[in-house]
Protein backbone atom coordinates (compact mmCIF):
# COMPACT_ATOMS: atom_id res chain seq x y z
CA UNK A 1 0.00 0.00 0.00
CA UNK A 2 1.39 3.27 -0.81
CA UNK A 3 2.11 5.90 1.91
CA UNK A 4 -0.60 8.62 1.73
CA UNK A 5 2.81 11.13 1.66
CA UNK A 6 4.42 9.61 -1.31
CA UNK A 7 4.24 10.11 -4.70
CA UNK A 8 1.92 7.22 -5.76
CA UNK A 9 -0.08 8.16 -3.30
CA UNK A 10 -0.33 11.72 -4.00
CA UNK A 11 -1.23 10.35 -7.81
CA UNK A 12 -3.89 8.32 -6.31
CA UNK A 13 -5.70 10.47 -4.54
CA UNK A 14 -5.99 12.67 -7.24
CA UNK A 15 -8.30 12.57 -10.46
CA UNK A 16 -6.24 12.56 -13.81
CA UNK A 17 -6.24 15.29 -15.52
CA UNK A 18 -6.79 15.76 -19.49
CA UNK A 19 -6.54 18.62 -21.65
CA UNK A 20 -8.65 19.02 -24.80
CA UNK A 21 -7.05 20.35 -28.08
CA UNK A 22 -9.46 20.49 -30.96
CA UNK A 23 -11.13 22.95 -33.08
CA UNK A 24 -14.41 21.89 -33.43
CA UNK A 25 -16.72 22.31 -29.87
CA UNK A 26 -18.99 19.46 -30.49
CA UNK A 27 -16.08 17.11 -30.64
CA UNK A 28 -14.33 18.58 -27.39
CA UNK A 29 -17.91 18.10 -25.72
CA UNK A 30 -18.39 14.52 -26.63
CA UNK A 31 -14.52 14.01 -25.63
CA UNK A 32 -15.10 15.55 -22.42
CA UNK A 33 -18.25 14.26 -21.38
CA UNK A 34 -16.51 10.00 -21.71
CA UNK A 35 -13.56 11.11 -19.78
CA UNK A 36 -15.07 12.97 -17.00
CA UNK A 37 -17.54 9.77 -16.81
CA UNK A 38 -14.86 8.29 -15.29
CA UNK A 39 -13.98 7.79 -11.33
CA UNK A 40 -10.57 9.00 -12.09
CA UNK A 41 -10.29 11.17 -14.84
CA UNK A 42 -11.28 14.70 -15.32
CA UNK A 43 -10.68 17.42 -18.32
CA UNK A 44 -8.63 19.65 -16.93
CA UNK A 45 -9.07 22.55 -19.85
CA UNK A 46 -10.08 22.97 -23.88
CA UNK A 47 -9.42 25.19 -26.62
CA UNK A 48 -8.94 24.69 -30.37
CA UNK A 49 -5.62 26.96 -30.72
CA UNK A 50 -2.15 26.05 -30.30
CA UNK A 51 -1.03 29.04 -28.73
CA UNK A 52 -3.54 29.11 -26.06
CA UNK A 53 -2.92 25.59 -25.43
CA UNK A 54 0.64 25.72 -24.72
CA UNK A 55 -0.85 28.13 -22.13
CA UNK A 56 -3.10 25.91 -20.93
CA UNK A 57 -0.37 23.37 -20.62
CA UNK A 58 1.25 25.45 -17.94
CA UNK A 59 -1.49 26.50 -16.07
CA UNK A 60 -3.36 22.98 -15.91
CA UNK A 61 0.29 20.63 -15.61
CA UNK A 62 -2.22 17.93 -17.11
CA UNK A 63 -0.90 14.32 -17.08
CA UNK A 64 -2.37 13.88 -20.87
CA UNK A 65 -3.06 16.33 -23.58
CA UNK A 66 -5.61 14.73 -26.20
CA UNK A 67 -4.64 17.02 -29.58
CA UNK A 68 -5.92 16.96 -33.11
CA UNK A 69 -3.50 18.09 -36.19
CA UNK A 70 -5.66 20.57 -37.55
CA UNK A 71 -6.18 23.51 -35.49
CA UNK A 72 -7.50 26.92 -36.25
CA UNK A 73 -3.97 28.52 -35.05
CA UNK A 74 -1.14 26.13 -35.37
CA UNK A 75 -0.84 22.74 -36.08
CA UNK A 76 -0.72 20.17 -34.16
CA UNK A 77 2.68 18.48 -34.90
CA UNK A 78 4.45 21.80 -33.86
CA UNK A 79 1.88 21.99 -30.87
CA UNK A 80 3.57 18.67 -29.82
CA UNK A 81 6.65 19.33 -30.22
CA UNK A 82 6.51 22.14 -27.99
CA UNK A 83 4.90 20.43 -25.41
CA UNK A 84 7.32 17.91 -24.85
CA UNK A 85 9.94 20.58 -25.09
CA UNK A 86 7.93 22.41 -22.12
CA UNK A 87 7.79 18.90 -20.21
CA UNK A 88 8.08 15.58 -21.39
CA UNK A 89 6.64 13.90 -18.58
CA UNK A 90 3.72 14.67 -20.46
CA UNK A 91 1.87 12.46 -22.29
CA UNK A 92 0.15 12.90 -25.73
CA UNK A 93 -2.58 11.12 -27.68
CA UNK A 94 -2.92 12.52 -31.49
CA UNK A 95 -6.85 12.10 -32.21
CA UNK A 96 -7.18 13.13 -35.93
CA UNK A 97 -9.33 12.04 -39.66
CA UNK A 98 -5.98 12.04 -41.27
CA UNK A 99 -4.13 9.41 -42.91
CA UNK A 100 -2.99 7.43 -39.69
CA UNK A 101 0.12 5.83 -41.84
CA UNK A 102 1.28 9.32 -42.97
CA UNK A 103 0.61 11.14 -39.97
CA UNK A 104 0.83 8.71 -37.46
CA UNK A 105 4.85 8.02 -37.16
CA UNK A 106 5.40 11.88 -38.03
CA UNK A 107 2.98 12.44 -34.31
CA UNK A 108 5.06 9.59 -32.29
CA UNK A 109 8.91 11.57 -33.70
CA UNK A 110 7.45 14.52 -33.00
CA UNK A 111 6.75 13.71 -29.25
CA UNK A 112 2.90 11.77 -28.95
CA UNK A 113 2.91 8.57 -27.73
CA UNK A 114 -0.33 7.62 -29.17
CA UNK A 115 -2.37 7.77 -32.55
CA UNK A 116 -6.41 7.37 -32.24
CA UNK A 117 -8.56 7.80 -35.57
CA UNK A 118 -11.70 9.71 -34.84
CA UNK A 119 -13.75 7.51 -36.01
CA UNK A 120 -12.91 5.22 -33.73
CA UNK A 121 -12.59 7.46 -30.60
CA UNK A 122 -15.98 7.03 -29.60
CA UNK A 123 -15.20 3.19 -28.23
CA UNK A 124 -11.72 3.78 -27.95
CA UNK A 125 -10.77 6.88 -26.34
CA UNK A 126 -11.05 5.80 -22.98
CA UNK A 127 -9.04 3.26 -23.51
CA UNK A 128 -6.10 4.35 -25.82
CA UNK A 129 -5.84 7.24 -22.96
CA UNK A 130 -5.77 4.11 -20.14
CA UNK A 131 -2.53 2.60 -22.38
CA UNK A 132 -0.52 5.67 -22.59
CA UNK A 133 -0.77 6.71 -19.20
CA UNK A 134 -0.37 2.92 -18.19
CA UNK A 135 3.17 3.71 -19.60
CA UNK A 136 2.77 2.20 -23.25
CA UNK A 137 2.30 3.15 -27.03
CA UNK A 138 -1.31 3.25 -28.45
CA UNK A 139 -1.90 2.65 -31.96
CA UNK A 140 -4.33 0.98 -34.23
CA UNK A 141 -3.73 -2.68 -35.05
CA UNK A 142 -2.84 -1.89 -38.29
CA UNK A 143 -0.61 0.80 -38.14
CA UNK A 144 1.45 -1.60 -35.46
CA UNK A 145 2.03 -4.20 -37.82
CA UNK A 146 2.66 -1.54 -40.74
CA UNK A 147 5.26 0.47 -38.42
CA UNK A 148 6.83 -3.34 -37.39
CA UNK A 149 7.24 -4.31 -40.62
CA UNK A 150 8.95 -1.25 -41.73
CA UNK A 151 11.59 -1.56 -39.20
CA UNK A 152 12.17 -5.62 -39.08
CA UNK A 153 11.98 -5.62 -43.27
CA UNK A 154 13.87 -1.82 -43.85
CA UNK A 155 10.62 -0.71 -45.72
CA UNK A 156 10.58 2.83 -47.34
CA UNK A 157 6.82 4.60 -47.83
CA UNK A 158 5.88 3.92 -51.29
CA UNK A 159 3.66 5.45 -53.67
CA UNK A 160 2.53 9.13 -52.58
CA UNK A 161 5.20 11.60 -53.41
CA UNK A 162 3.50 13.38 -50.78
CA UNK A 163 5.10 11.57 -47.54
CA UNK A 164 8.19 12.85 -49.13
CA UNK A 165 7.42 16.59 -47.39
CA UNK A 166 8.67 18.04 -44.34
CA UNK A 167 6.41 18.37 -41.65
CA UNK A 168 5.95 22.44 -42.08
CA UNK A 169 5.54 21.31 -45.64
CA UNK A 170 2.67 18.79 -45.25
CA UNK A 171 1.15 21.61 -42.59
CA UNK A 172 1.33 24.37 -45.84
CA UNK A 173 0.02 21.39 -47.96
CA UNK A 174 -2.79 20.51 -46.23
CA UNK A 175 -3.95 24.59 -45.76
CA UNK A 176 -3.66 24.89 -49.24
CA UNK A 177 -6.15 21.68 -50.24
CA UNK A 178 -8.39 23.30 -47.22
CA UNK A 179 -8.63 26.60 -49.89
CA UNK A 180 -6.38 29.00 -47.76
CA UNK A 181 -4.36 32.12 -49.39
CA UNK A 182 -1.02 32.41 -49.22
CA UNK A 183 -1.70 35.10 -46.63
CA UNK A 184 -3.86 33.20 -44.34
CA UNK A 185 -1.58 30.31 -44.17
CA UNK A 186 1.45 32.56 -43.30
CA UNK A 187 -1.20 33.76 -40.41
CA UNK A 188 -2.25 30.70 -38.92
CA UNK A 189 0.89 29.12 -38.86
CA UNK A 190 2.23 32.28 -37.46
CA UNK A 191 4.86 32.84 -40.12
CA UNK A 192 5.49 35.16 -43.26
CA UNK A 193 4.28 35.13 -46.57
CA UNK A 194 7.91 34.72 -48.10
CA UNK A 195 8.09 31.69 -46.17
CA UNK A 196 5.14 30.30 -47.34
CA UNK A 197 5.86 31.14 -50.71
CA UNK A 198 9.51 29.23 -50.46
CA UNK A 199 7.29 26.28 -49.08
CA UNK A 200 5.14 26.65 -51.84
CA UNK A 201 7.84 26.49 -54.29
CA UNK A 202 9.45 23.02 -52.83
CA UNK A 203 6.52 21.22 -52.56
CA UNK A 204 6.14 22.08 -56.24
CA UNK A 205 8.91 20.59 -56.96
CA UNK A 206 8.76 17.33 -54.60
CA UNK A 207 5.55 16.72 -55.98
CA UNK A 208 6.53 17.77 -59.85
CA UNK A 209 4.18 20.50 -60.15
CA UNK A 210 4.80 23.07 -62.48
CA UNK A 211 2.40 25.74 -61.28
CA UNK A 212 0.51 27.05 -58.22
CA UNK A 213 -2.76 26.07 -60.24
CA UNK A 214 -1.66 22.27 -60.35
CA UNK A 215 -0.15 22.61 -56.44
CA UNK A 216 -3.77 24.17 -55.33
CA UNK A 217 -5.37 21.03 -57.38
CA UNK A 218 -3.34 18.95 -56.02
CA UNK A 219 -3.35 19.53 -52.72
CA UNK A 220 -7.84 20.15 -52.99
CA UNK A 221 -7.87 16.45 -53.64
CA UNK A 222 -5.68 15.49 -51.45
CA UNK A 223 -7.04 16.46 -48.73
CA UNK A 224 -10.62 14.96 -49.56
CA UNK A 225 -9.48 12.38 -50.37
CA UNK A 226 -7.54 11.67 -47.07
CA UNK A 227 -10.32 12.62 -44.84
Amino acid sequence: MAESGSPLGERMKSKLRVLLVDDHPLVRRGAAEMINEQPDMEVCGETGAAGEALTLVKQTNPHLVLVDLSLSSGHGIELIEQIRAYNSEIKMIVASVHDEELYAERSLRAGAVGYINKQEASDKLVEAIRHVLGGDVYLSGNMANHMLRSMVNGEQPEGDPVRTLSNRELEVFELIGEGKTTKQVAAQLHLSPKTIETHREKIKMKLNLGSSTELTRRAVQWVLESR
